[in-house]
């Protein structure tokens, strides 16, 4: 079903974000068709996203569209959408390990893949970058379980735990070949392990990294001096110009407070992101390993194992990530990325997205209640 007749979706909160999961059949075959029909799911264009199922932030306007996959490999592709909050557009750009932890689950609901008995891996390939991850999570009598007692920050409440694995990627773990770049003035080191992110200390920045993240926001100077950096580091990763996608990411980093390895700020890409995505977390963690990078001489790594706390705003992330060097100063290659996430199921049915050519003309956000 489509359009005015309603399109099934269900909805789910996927590690620190929630999105609307479809069937790849379930939506147009045609790229600018399907773009329509979501940004009038999600109500946008409009700061509040007020007629559609979008939370009036980028962490709650995304799509996963998912459908078996014709790679050996994998079980499932998953293509992830960024539907834009007050512009008319969806970006494909970037992949998004939030809601990947959702797309296991997701393909068994569907009977993409046969549940096991206790457990049941799902192997991922991810459209956006080609990529693949296998994602492991609770399954009983058929059923994907939900409840569980793992706790991940920036989420309220305990759910079962989803182990995602990420083998070891063919892009180049530095996209410059360097660990370290000049970039509009300020030192910076591109990384790329999963997510194209832009490592920077917050403090060449005249910031400290503690900031809240709407202080940072309202920074009209750090705004200015970041877009910058991000539009010359993304030709330098290769990239392109990057003036209307969201990568890089940009990642400001400070010693850590909590007993972790660093403290992290992320935008993606002008809003300060609450806590920070499993990708970019790899990235990050990636980078932190990385001899002669910016965030080697801000973390305190430990002394063994690859796990590392990754501290944010609203608590931390916990991820496994090894880097190995080559021989005589060789390029630096990830080895394995692993994290644990939790996803929930919140709404299965029908989404009834308002009519074609009648887009909203965005209005700019009000006071009073929200």
């Amino acid at each position: 079903m489509r359009g005015s007749e309603g399109v099934r979706c269900m909805l789910l909160r996927g590690g620190t974000s929630k999105g609307a999961y479809f069937l790849a059949d379930d939506l147009p075959a045609d790229a600018a068709e399907r773009d329509d029909l979501l940004l009038r799911v999600m109500g946008s264009p409009d700061p509040r996203q007020i007629d559609g199922l979008g939370g009036a932030h980028p962490l709650t306007s995304k799509a996963a569209v998912v459908s078996v996959s014709a790679d050996p490999a994998a079980d499932v592709d998953y293509l992830f959408l960024q539907v834009s909050v007050d512009k008319a557009e969806v970006s494909d750009r970037q992949n998004c390990g939030n809601l990947l932890a959702g797309v296991g689950p997701f393909a068994v609901e569907r009977g993409l893949v046969e549940p096991g008995e206790g457990r049941t891996p799902v192997r991922v390939r991810m459209v956006n970058s080609g990529d693949l991850a296998l994602a492991t999570f609770p399954t009983e009598g058929g059923r994907v379980v939900y409840d569980g007692d793992a706790e991940i920050s920036g989420v309220p409440g305990t759910a079962a735990p989803v182990v995602i694995e990420f083998p070891r990627g063919s892009a180049p773990l530095l996209p410059t070949g360097r660990a370290r770049d000049l970039v509009d003035g300020t030192p910076v080191t591109c990384v790329d392990n999963g997510m194209p992110t832009v490592l920077i200390a917050a403090s060449s920045l005249g910031v400290t990294g503690y900031e809240d993240p709407g202080d940072l926001e309202e920074d009209l100077a750090l705004a200015d001096r970041l877009r910058g950096i991000r539009l010359e580091a993304g030709k330098l990763m290769g990239l392109g110009d990057v003036e209307n996608t969201t990568v890089p990411k940009l990642t400001l980093l400070a010693p850590p407070r909590d007993g972790g390895a660093v403290t992290t700020r992320t935008f993606i890409p002008v809003r300060c992101h609450t806590s920070i995505g499993v990708l970019g977390a790899a990235s990050v963690a990636a980078g932190l390993r990385v001899e002669g990078g910016v965030g080697h001489a801000v973390a305190r790594l430990p002394e063994r194992g690859d796990r590392l706390r990754i501290e944010h705003p609203t608590g931390f992330l916990d991820i496994e990530a090894g880097v190995d060097h080559g021989p005589g100063g060789g390029a630096p290659v990830a080895r394995r990325t692993a994290v644990v996430r939790t996803a929930r199921k919140l709404f299965d049915g029908t989404v009834f997205p308002r009519s074609a050519g009648t887009a909203p003309t965005p209005a700019p956000p009000q006071g009073g209640p929200r």
